[in-house]
């Protein structure tokens, strides 16, 4: 076992992450020592996420209903409702991993309705899911570096054909700079020989968030990412996402919790049976009627 054994053992605080990253290209960058190799998120639309009448049905049962709304660029959107409201149905639907019956997604001004998850990420729509899903017998290390898209050594022929071999050695090098980059971003750098299934919750958290982040994203979608996680880790996860939205990162968050939404949301979109509900500020939905009896038991 590497010398970082054990620390999946530790408390999810232990492998917490500090409130001092900027996103790249940023000004901060060079202080904060996260570089991702890339220029960042685009900004060619106002609103990068437009979902328009989507829906979805399993037998009998309309999961998803119409469902209409847009996503700001550069902000952080909570997505709520009770349990069957069909948020992660939403999510499903929007990146690839469930085909709607009806309706359309677009991101970044062109539709991609239906289209595979693998194409979707490509285009810098990414999300995180409730459960982790890392490579439990790869390293932290090893799970990071399958992350970053377009790499040369994934075609074997470049591996070991001469005069092509060195482009791949070239680039693998500077992936590994970033990844060490990020790794040192979330602070999981001194478990990065540990086998990822030896990690706690929080770890993984901490290594998926810290994956999807190497795809080179514009957009991220959280489902519920701070599930199992305790109050410390938390904070600092979300000074983390606050940070990189700052440097222009856009983010839709499924969380339960209503004080953190309410507390770390810029606009809150409310899904009631498929369909949504309301959609405004903290503020605003915190006042709805309508919102507080049916969602909030009108005590926020």
């Amino acid at each position: 076992m590497s010398e970082a054994a054990g620390a999946g053992d530790a408390p999810d605080d232990e492998a917490g992450v500090d409130a001092h990253a900027a996103g790249p290209d940023s000004a901060e960058s060079a202080s904060t020592g996260l570089d991702l190799g890339s220029g960042g998120p685009s900004v060619s639309e106002e609103y990068p996420l437009q979902v328009e009448g989507l829906r979805k049905s399993f037998g009998g049962i309309t999961a998803v209903d119409g469902a209409t709304f847009e996503v700001e660029r550069g902000s952080l959107t909570g997505l709520i409702g009770p349990n069957g409201a069909g948020k992660s149905t939403t999510f499903n639907l929007i990146t690839g991993m469930l085909q709607p019956d009806s309706g359309r997604v677009t991101f970044d001004g062109e539709e991609i309705t239906g289209e595979k998850p693998h194409a979707i990420a490509n285009r810098g729509l990414v999300r995180t899911f409730q459960i982790a899903r890392e490579l439990q017998e790869m390293t932290v290390l090893e799970n990071m570096m399958l992350a970053p898209k377009a790499q040369r050594g994934e075609a074997l022929w470049r591996s070991v054909t001469p005069g092509f071999r060195s482009d791949v050695v070239e680039q693998e090098s500077e992936l590994l700079e970033r990844v060490w980059n990020v790794l040192e971003f979330f602070e999981i750098d001194h478990i990065a020989e540990e086998y990822a299934g030896n990690l706690s919750g929080g770890q993984r958290k901490l290594l998926e968030l810290a994956r999807a982040l190497l795809t080179d994203p514009d957009m991220l979608l959280l489902d519920e990412p701070f599930a199992g996680v305790n109050p410390s880790l938390e904070r600092r996860l979300l000074d983390h996402i606050h940070e990189l939205r700052k440097q222009g990162y856009t983010f839709l968050l499924v969380e339960h919790d209503m004080e953190l939404i309410m507390e770390n949301c810029e606009r809150v979109i409310v899904l009631h049976q498929g369909s949504v509900l309301t959609e405004g500020t903290p503020a605003e939905i915190q006042a709805n009627e309508e919102v507080i009896e049916a969602y909030l038991g009108g005590n926020v």
